[in-house]
């Protein structure tokens, strides 16, 4: 990665933290496109590893509005679904793994953008933790299912309890990705080098909280989220 490319993941790492940390997810969908765009070898797993740091230090500072419960239920739904993804991401090539982690981007913007809110009943939260499991393995981004089922919940709530879920999914994602081999110096160099630019991203959140509304960044992460699946379908095809 060159100077210039590290210090556009940099960015894009702090802000996607910013988000992370502010709203509960977020960091794959707005990071993702463009990290895979700088450096394809970074998705899913240093994407992942940064995820955990994040939502790691969100669970420290709202550790008390954790939704226990409802968290567990959705670890149930985790597991299989982790073991697919990491089984999936073992059998696509590079290309098929881009368009697929730029659709899974678009489909996430489109079913947060129109407000669907599913019943968080306990069956759908045990599927949208299997589908988070599978795309946040293969792709990096888990976010969007669990958003969907808990979208009723609303700042600390949604926040601490999204973040435990992600916190134990991620650590499993890591575990199935060491196991399948997609996890190597390269994955863990560049999560060493990203550490600062989440934990500013992360300390940024504290500040922006008081004054920026949590719904206008949500937007913004839909608008950039939806603008780096786009360059980056666009760069695939272009390729082929």
């Amino acid at each position: 990665m060159s100077l210039l490319g590290y210090c556009i993941v940099a960015l894009v790492i702090l802000l996607a933290s910013c988000l992370q940390s502010s709203i509960g997810f977020g960091i794959g969908m707005l990071a993702a496109p463009f990290v895979t765009l700088v450096d394809p070898e970074l998705i899913p797993g240093t994407l992942i590893m940064v995820a955990t740091l994040v939502t790691l230090m969100v669970v420290v500072r709202e550790r008390e509005h954790i939704d226990l419960h409802g968290t567990g239920w959705a670890l149930v739904g985790r597991v299989p679904g982790t073991i697919a993804g990491a089984v999936l991401l073992a059998m696509l090539p590079q290309r098929a793994l881009a368009i697929m982690l730029a659709g899974v981007v678009l489909v996430g913007v489109a079913l947060t953008s129109v407000g669907w809110i599913p019943a968080a009943r306990r069956r759908n939260v045990v599927l949208a933790g299997a589908t988070s499991g599978l795309l946040g393995t293969a792709t990096s981004i888990g976010g969007p299912p669990m958003a969907l089922v808990w979208q009723r919940n609303s700042g600390a709530r949604l926040r601490s309890t999204m973040s435990g879920f992600f916190l134990v999914g991620s650590l499993m994602s890591i575990a199935a990705l060491a196991a399948t081999g997609a996890v190597d110096g390269h994955t863990l160099w560049g999560f060493a080098v990203l550490v600062p630019a989440a934990v500013v991203g992360y300390a940024l959140s504290r500040r922006i909280n008081r004054f920026l509304d949590p719904k206008r960044l949500r937007w913004l992460a839909i608008g950039a989220s939806t603008m780096g699946a786009v360059v980056l379908i666009g760069r695939e095809l272009l390729a082929m």
